[in-house]
């Protein structure tokens, strides 16, 4: 019986988009369908390893067959294949957990880089619609006596039909359109254009894949020698690629654009990779690994639905798509794959978990990783710069989320914008280098933005002083600072913090003696201020600005906003910075307060503390009260 179904709403527009609108290179369509051959093969030589016995074992292989006549070309494997529901699912929803997503992006692309996103969203197979006017996908799995049939024109429905099949596996068969005067389709029912595709594209699929071509063949006479000028066809069952796995290869003997094929075609990633690595270990430890930074961060990285994990192959068997035992939570943004002859073939999720070559592998791939990205920023630092505009807050994540225990390893990843370099980015070992002989620490600020930072009150003074400040604008900087406590023994300070140990004995005496003239006053203010504060005290970092607000005990500001915003986080649950507020001694303002009476300090303290909030760069709470106060001063300084 045919069942006539419809495509989602989504699927069809995501459908007509990467029909009409996206692919510009129609020839990796062919590309596509092979991958996902491979890809059902190695899942039925998974299943007939670990079944112990109950799945037979037989020789794979994927065969292209062209048919001129009835101008269709059909990939073929003896996979795993797929059910009707399997194909309902896989084929009838198009990218079901993304075409969203997608879509929202679609309409949001300038340009036909920013199209690359196709390469995100797990939508290959439809891709031969580019070529094709009628698709037919027929499967049969090993537990099925029937097979099922799925054909499509792309445009609004597609039907499900039980149909015969002698194995099991999956043939689909691509109807090509007619050749027109822009595109020339008639090009992939050519024997020559397709060899030299999967050349391209899968030469590095480890099962053959197989066509029947047409050879020209020398006669021979009676006595075998070549007939001079004479020939005749023969047919000849060719396998197309060489079948050596990529990874399994010496790495001299691969090119950087093998890599990068290889990376487009396993992953489905249209843009080819930021950074690549390509790892072969022996001794101690055995396995082969490459490993790819995207050059985009995946679509879904930060949905609860993203999974980690590099692909797990055994003795070059297929094993697991994604192994999260081998990725820590902070490079959760890597793709690639490890292949070692000491995992066991039946190795299961519990025994992955437990396994301690498992646990050897994954500590020495993050090794490497990192490794790695220490030469790209020391060799090609606008590589480099690219990597951690995009992946740079999992990095300090990885500081801060193993409470400082990889700051050997990771702080010399880290770079920053600073008051001296605010258009390039400098590494911690460049601040300590172009540190002043007679500075105590790593000074750094941070806010919302950049932009917001420089504006800091307390940045005056090391703008005059010539001192340099890093810029933290991002909400992990702080917390993964804190985490650091020091790099190479000098420890960071954030200028907004106490900083009366870089004053002299003379600066500090004066202060001194300045704060005891005006006790009464400050003490009037504090009370004014009740608990917003717990100090109010006179500055010794202010050069211009009148007022700032410090902070005591390592939590500044910014931290407060950040902990205090946090999913789940109630009212009286939030957790409050112990905060200071300094006022300028040398500043017009300081000399009229001191001309106030004590009522009149307590009243308008507030003002002062607001004028700090929106100097650091934060919302005041009350701004009707802080209108009210300021606009009371102003006719009394009109009336006097």
């Amino acid at each position: 019986m045919k069942e006539t179904m419809q495509f989602q709403a989504e699927s069809k527009q995501l459908l007509s988009l990467m029909i009409n609108s996206i692919y510009t290179n129609k020839e990796i369509f062919l590309r596509e369908l092979i991958s996902n051959a491979s890809d059902a093969i190695d899942k039925y030589r998974y299943l007939s390893i670990s079944s112990q016995g109950k799945t037979p074992t037989k020789e794979h292989f994927i065969r292209i067959e062209l048919n001129k006549d009835k101008r269709y070309i059909k990939i073929c494997d003896n996979g795993i294949g797929m059910s009707k529901e399997d194909l309902i699912n896989n084929l009838g929803t198009i990218a079901k957990s993304g075409s969203k997503d997608f879509l929202e992006k679609f309409k949001k692309a300038k340009d036909e880089q920013d199209l690359n996103i196709i390469g995100q969203f797990g939508v290959g197979f439809y891709s031969a619609f580019m070529v094709a006017n009628k698709i037919e996908v027929i499967s049969k799995t090993i537990d099925e006596d029937k097979a099922h049939k799925f054909t499509s024109d792309g445009v609004e429905t597609y039907t499900i039909e039980d149909v015969e099949k002698d194995d099991c596996g999956t043939d689909v068969i691509v109807y090509l359109k007619k050749s027109t005067k822009e595109e020339e389709y008639d090009q992939f029912l050519n024997e020559y254009t397709i060899e030299n595709l999967v050349r391209k594209y899968s030469d590095y699929i480890r099962y053959p894949i197989k066509m029947m071509v047409k050879k020209s063949v020398q006669d021979v006479d009676e006595n075998n020698k070549p007939i001079e000028g004479k020939y005749h066809d023969v047919i000849e069952d060719k396998v197309l690629n060489s079948m050596t796995p990529i990874w399994k290869k010496n790495k001299k003997d691969v090119s950087q654009e093998e890599l990068d094929e290889f990376y487009k075609n396993k992953f489905s990633d249209f843009e080819k990779p930021l950074i690549n690595l390509f790892v072969s270990v022996e001794g101690m430890l055995d396995y082969k690994s490459l490993i790819f930074i995207p050059s985009h961060a995946p679509y879904n990285l930060y949905s609860e639905n993203y999974e980690k994990g590099l692909m797990l192959y055994a003795k070059g068997i297929f094993i697991k798509d994604k192994c999260p035992e081998l990725v820590p939570d902070y490079l959760k943004f890597i793709r690639g794959l490890v292949d070692s002859d000491d995992f066991n073939l039946n190795i299961s999720r519990e025994m992955l978990q437990s396994s301690p070559i498992m646990t050897k592998i994954a500590n020495n791939i993050e090794k490497k990783i990192i490794e790695k990205l220490k030469e790209v920023k020391e060799n090609d630092f606008e590589t480099y710069r690219k990597f951690f505009d995009i992946y740079g807050e999992h990095i300090k994540y990885g500081i801060y989320s193993s409470y400082g225990g990889k700051k050997d390893l990771l702080q010399d990843l880290l770079i920053f914008h600073s008051l001296k370099h605010q258009d390039n980015m400098i590494s911690l070992k460049q601040y300590k280098n172009e540190m002043k002989k007679e500075q105590k620490f790593i000074y750094f600020a941070s806010g919302e933005t950049l932009d917001q930072i420089l504006l800091l009150p307390q940045m005056e003074k090391y703008r005059k002083d010539e001192v340099d400040v890093l810029l933290l604008d991002k909400k992990i900087d702080e917390f993964a600072i804190m985490m650091l406590m020091n790099y190479d023994k000098v420890e960071f300070k954030s200028i907004s913090s106490d900083d009366t140990e870089s004053l002299s004995e003379e600066q500090k005496t004066e202060l001194d003696s300045l704060t005891a003239t005006h006790k009464r006053l400050l003490d009037n203010l504090k009370e004014g201020l009740k608990d917003s504060v717990d100090e109010v005290v006179l500055s010794s970092k202010l050069v211009d600005a009148p007022v700032c607000i410090s902070t005591k005990e390592g939590l500044s500001l910014s931290m407060e906003k950040t902990l205090n915003e946090q999913p789940g986080v109630e009212k009286d649950q939030q957790i409050k910075s112990s905060k200071v507020l300094e006022i300028n001694p040398n500043h017009e303002l300081f000399k009229a307060l001191a001309t106030i009476d004590d009522d009149q300090a307590k009243k308008y303290a507030s003002i002062l503390y607001d004028e700090a909030l929106m100097l650091e760069g934060f919302d005041i709470k009350d701004k009707k009260d802080f209108i009210t106060k300021l606009n009371e001063l102003l006719v009394k300084s009109f009336n006097k």
